[in-house]
């Protein structure tokens, strides 16, 4: 259990710190920030592009400006939360029908329809 709970230590320490940068440091301003590969080679932007940047605006409660970044991420952050719940408390052996419905095999292959999806319509 202490091994357990020194590993959320650190991985608590390291969001706070990611965090932290993210939130002084706009990633479309600084060369510390890795670009977009994909965007680079291809001229397209990827379901990942812009996340950055949303992260910034979101760290500042800047919703709007986040959305017009990377739509998907803001919108996808409820689901991440729920997966987090569910996965890292005792949620998933209460509510195992919920779990199969959000994170199942069909849940899955939705998500993956909708992030080729939204790759086509921002593109467009």
């Amino acid at each position: 259990m202490v091994k357990k709970n020194l590993h959320y230590g650190i991985y608590f320490t390291i969001l706070l710190l990611v965090g932290l940068i993210y939130y002084f440091y706009h990633p479309a301003h600084y060369q510390l920030f890795p670009k977009c590969i994909f965007k680079s080679v291809t001229g397209l932007s990827c379901p990942g592009c812009g996340a950055q940047r949303a992260t910034h605006e979101l760290l500042h409660l800047n919703l709007k400006s986040a959305f017009a970044y990377n739509a998907l991420l803001v919108v996808s952050l409820p689901y991440a939360l729920a997966g987090l719940l569910l996965y890292q408390t005792n949620l998933k052996e209460r509510f195992p029908r919920t779990r199969q419905l959000l994170f199942g095999q069909k849940a899955l292959l939705i998500l993956l329809f909708i992030v080729i999806l939204f790759f086509i319509f921002r593109n467009l």
